[in-house]
């Protein structure tokens, strides 16, 4: 009669013992967090940069507008 339980073969590639699996997923994971703390920092300084860009913008817009007002209220005293 065939057994219904089959020996599985082993997935590790190389056998590592408790303490240095424990190290090395430790480690793993760290650079992980690091990695993406590191991209975090690069996306907050990227949307820091687009708003400050905005602001530029924004207040060139209003001086325009300003002008562009004072420019037609001044014309029509003229005439």
């Amino acid at each position: 009669m065939l057994s219904a339980k089959r020996k599985m073969p082993s997935c590790r590639f190389y056998p590592l013992g408790g303490a240095k699996r424990q190290l090395a997923v430790l480690g793993l994971g760290g650079a992980l967090v690091a990695g993406s703390l590191a991209g975090c920092s690069t996306t907050q300084d990227k949307a820091a940069a687009q708003r400050a860009e905005s602001a530029r913008i924004l207040e060139a817009r209003e001086k325009r507008q300003e002008k562009k007002r004072h420019e037609a209220k001044h014309d029509k005293e003229k005439g």
